[in-house]
């Protein structure tokens, strides 16, 4: 039997992927009775033994004191990040808590070749597994017209995320400021840290902010973007990326961000310096005036394909 941590559930982030690969699992599984956040620093503690020994999946980066088998799912090494807040916790607790239990079991889940190859040099111990399984896409993303009202207002860029240091979003308004011609759309949760960052670098008037969408409502704000500015500094996968691709909508990225380059798989336009806004500006008015469409990624991206990684790695344990 397993028992799998499903207080990762959600619609974002590493709450999707869970969402989406447990309610695929080809496992028997059962949740595994806990409280807290998984995100909690001190969430190890709280389970320090399975009734009979049974395999604990996680599908977030937490693991537990119990010396029962453990799968857990490293996205990324992002906390490890300089930009991180708090970062001397995080880098406590993956040195002190994470990495011993990875290594005690010899095997950890990750999302992109991008992760495996980071995870594989930070666990530094040949015996662990690093098993990339890889994300899904939502069959919403897919190509199609751009909605009527897209072409009723001034061109539009779109940003899909979060205000976060490594996400480096503040860029992206200052290449704005540059290119009077068009605005950004941000969609994220937190409206009015978005609201109040435009308002402080002078772009208020040309940007909206969205949230709350469903995948088709998000889809079709891709198809009827000019391009999907993705000025992060470090991601474990970026599933904004494979979901504009998808929609035929290519991404504006830094070519230092690993894992974006290589969901892009050449069609998207990289800039060469993360942090220099006319570089940036100069980028946004390059992809305006040749409105190019990206096709479909090259790599296979299914949810029904990474449940079944999953499953068959906690069938093996």
């Amino acid at each position: 039997m397993i028992l799998a941590d499903t207080r990762w559930s959600g619609v974002h982030g590493i709450g999707r992927y869970a969402s989406e690969v447990l309610s695929r699992l080809g496992v028997e599984w059962s949740p595994l009775e806990v409280g807290g956040k998984p995100s909690d620093p001190q969430d190890f503690l709280r389970v320090r033994r399975t009734p009979s020994g049974e395999t604990i999946y996680s599908p977030g980066y937490n693991g537990f004191l119990a010396r029962s088998p453990q799968v857990v799912t490293v996205h990324d090494l992002i906390h490890l990040h300089p930009t991180t807040n708090r970062r001397a916790v995080y880098l406590a607790h993956y040195s002190a808590v994470l990495r011993p239990i990875i290594r005690r079991n010899r095997l950890v889940l990750t999302v992109s070749e991008t992760s495996k190859r980071a995870i594989e040099e930070w666990v530094d111990d040949d015996r662990v597994q690093v098993v990339n399984a890889g994300n899904g896409l939502s069959e919403a993303f897919h190509p199609g017209d751009a909605p009527a009202d897209a072409t009723d207002a001034l061109p539009y860029f779109l940003y899909v995320g979060n205000l976060r240091a490594h996400k480096n979003v503040d860029v992206a308004f200052r290449a704005l400021a540059r290119v009077p011609d068009a605005r950004l759309v941000v969609v994220m949760n937190d409206c009015e840290g978005a609201e109040r960052r435009a308002a402080e670098l002078g772009v208020a008037d040309r940007v909206e902010v969205r949230s709350g969408l469903s995948d088709p409502e998000l889809a079709d704000l891709y198809r009827g973007a000019v391009a999907t500015v993705f000025p992060s500094l470090v991601e474990g996968f970026g599933l904004p990326a494979v979901e504009s691709i998808a929609c035929g909508t290519p991404v504006i990225f830094w070519e230092g961000c690993e894992s974006i380059a290589e969901i892009s798989s050449g069609q998207g336009f990289p800039v060469g310096d993360a942090h220099d806004d006319l570089a940036w500006s100069e980028a946004l008015r390059t992809v305006l005036a040749d409105r190019p469409r990206a096709t479909a990624p090259a790599a296979s991206y299914s949810w029904d394909r990474t449940a079944e990684i999953v499953s068959n790695v906690l069938r093996e344990r």
